[in-house]
């Protein structure tokens, strides 16, 4: 299987973002809470997100500073080993605080890495 370029996975980044951000529109953390799919959804969106996150490796800090690569890599192995502890808390709050300025340094980094 060949390998995925940097672009490729900022590509996937911001595609889990917009999805999470669609999966929400109109919910609070009460509604979130409550909504199995919703939660499933969203946290098989944030496995993707910080699988890509962990192929993007130490580049991500390079081509896309600004986000907490370490950490979201850290909550993705929470997401896929520790599932049973996953905090709906600790999602919301990631999805709600850190995802849209990830979002921002994502589109920068596509933009500025995209052929003129």
């Amino acid at each position: 299987m060949p390998s995925r370029d940097t672009q490729t996975h900022l590509q996937d980044i911001l595609e889990s973002i917009n999805l999470i951000n669609e999966f929400l529109i109109g919910m609070d953390f009460e509604a979130y809470k409550e909504d199995a799919k919703t939660r499933s959804a969203v946290e098989r969106q944030m496995q993707i997100m910080t699988e890509a996150a962990i192929r993007l490796g130490d580049a991500a800090e390079i081509v896309c500073p600004g986000p907490d690569w370490k950490g979201f890599r850290g909550m993705g192995n929470i997401l896929r080993h520790v599932y049973h502890r996953v905090d709906d808390k600790v999602i919301w709050d990631t999805v709600k605080d850190e995802l849209p300025p990830m979002r921002e340094a994502v589109l920068k980094a596509l933009k500025s890495s995209s052929p003129a």
